[in-house]
């Protein structure tokens, strides 16, 4: 079992590198995301890059692909909370540094949003709302993910008790998805971060 609990995390972490937002964009428009706006592989800076439309394909094959890494994990082990949190994590770990692409990655939100789906879906949903009141209030992407991000590991706690495998996997992916947040959260202290505007019709 142990090793197929390894073999679960390493193809945890390979799906997670995959670099869907990368490779739309470039088959889109033949260039590298990386190069533009805030430098992620993710849907928002695709989004900003290259269209709402192709956004929306980042965000859902990367919330599957940390979806499919979890599952994947629950297949391989027998349902083992160890190994399938460790590959949810691990999934969370390929998209911000994945190997495909020098480890430059994104910032692992929706990679993060699929994994804990698996999990505790109330409580995603609940981290959801969390993303959706701080976007409406201060309409900055990075600090609704942010506000969320923390807020899972108490709302899946509260509403679910996850075993504690799952927990701490909430906790160590949180972490690293604010650490990722890190050049935002300097721009947000500078006053310099870019806010979501609404455009209007002359």
């Amino acid at each position: 079992m142990n090793w197929m609990g390894a073999v679960a995390v390493a193809l945890g972490y390979l799906l997670g590198a995959i670099p869907f937002g990368y490779l739309l964009v470039k088959r889109r428009l033949g260039e590298d995301v990386r190069g533009a706006g805030s430098g992620s592989t993710g849907a928002t800076n695709v989004a900003r890059t290259a269209g709402p439309a192709l956004g929306a394909a980042t965000l859902a094959l990367d919330v599957g692909k940390g979806y499919a890494a979890v599952a994947l994990a629950a297949w391989l082990t027998g349902n083992a909370p160890l190994w399938m949190a460790a590959a949810g994590f691990a999934a969370i770990v390929g998209h911000s540094f994945p190997v495909f692409l020098g480890f430059r990655g994104g910032k692992s939100v929706a990679t993060g949003v699929g994994v804990f789906l698996f999990f505790t879906p109330l409580a995603v949903a609940a981290a959801l709302g969390v993303w959706v009141l701080a976007l409406l209030i201060w309409r900055y992407v990075s600090l609704a993910s942010i506000l969320a991000a923390a807020a899972y590991p108490v709302l899946a706690y509260a509403l679910a008790q996850p075993p504690l495998e799952v927990s701490v996997a909430a906790v160590a992916g949180s972490c690293l998805i604010i650490l990722r947040h890190r050049e935002n959260i300097a721009r947000l202290i500078r006053g310099e971060e870019s806010r979501l505007t609404r455009k209007r019709n002359p």
